[in-house]
């Protein structure tokens, strides 16, 4: 998967509601302070191309999940991407964010304490992130456009067992979506420093000779009781699956899973084995 490679990759962080205490980082966020307190916390890096250090190491997969060399536990976040085009003034300052394509996505992430930024626990090499090879283009990133309708699950193939790992939820239940998340993030690229464990991404972009296209990851959803309690081993199956809700139920999905049929109209699904550096 080596199309994105000039695709700056950015993430959201506190998107979705108790992400981030399932995860055990609210913590990190004490002293980070926002305008809405059910909005989002702010936008990370997980990809600077041309970059020096571990931003600049392409780390995208269909496939694999390679785990960390350090002894730390690695995690799924189960996402949705949105492929965006970028447009900049002539200062340097993105203008205009244009959602194209949305699909599967995997935000995997370490777990580790005293991380000093979100950036040092989502990029350890490459193929340690999962995007699916089958997106699906956007008509209107608004209501009335094809994303109301679809949905995110995912699940973790253990030893020939296939169990939830996120909870199935509705892609408009994020706290900020379409217009209202497009906004906040043009606003937040230009505007953040570097406080907490948020960087100064706009000035990255500028350093980059201001990318045209990004991916986007728009934050991760509610675990189940499982997600949030079991951590990636070598040979675990992790699965994301984004799909239409009105072509298709859970059960479906969840039958598809479990005999690896993740194909059809209205699906984008990313299955990535889980293997050692």
């Amino acid at each position: 998967m080596d199309s994105y490679k000039n695709f700056v990759g950015l993430g959201v962080a506190g998107n979705f509601a108790l992400h981030l205490e399932q995860a055990g980082e609210s913590a990190d966020f004490k002293d980070v302070l926002t305008e809405d307190p059910n909005g989002p916390k702010g936008v990370f890096p997980f990809y600077v191309p041309g970059r020096e250090g571990q931003l600049g190491v392409y780390p995208l997969s269909s496939d694999t999940i390679v785990l960390a060399k350090e002894e730390c536990k690695v995690q799924p976040e189960p996402e949705v991407a949105l492929i965006c085009d970028l447009e900049y003034d002539g200062e340097g300052n993105v203008t205009k964010i244009v959602p194209k394509y949305f699909g599967a996505y995997n935000d995997c992430s370490l777990r580790k304490e005293g991380a000093a930024k979100i950036s040092h626990k989502k990029n350890w090499g490459a193929s340690t992130k999962g995007l699916s090879q089958t997106l699906i283009p956007i008509d209107s990133f608004e209501k009335d456009g094809v994303m109301e309708s679809y949905r995110i699950a995912s699940f973790l193939r253990r030893d020939g067992m296939l169990m939830r790992y996120g909870e199935d939820v509705e892609l408009p239940g994020y706290s900020y979506f379409y217009g209202k998340l497009i906004q906040w993030l043009e606003n937040q690229i230009n505007t953040q420093s570097d406080f907490g464990p948020l960087e100064p991404v706009g000035e990255y972009l500028k350093a980059a000779g201001c990318p045209k296209q990004a991916i986007i990851s728009i934050g991760a959803t509610r675990y189940t009781h499982f997600g949030e309690t079991n951590f990636l081993q070598e040979g675990d199956e992790v699965i994301v699956v984004v799909y239409d809700n009105n072509r298709y139920c859970m059960n479906p999905i969840l039958s598809m899973a479990n005999r690896g049929a993740l194909e059809g109209e209205g699906i984008s699904a990313l299955v990535q084995k889980v293997v050692r550096a």
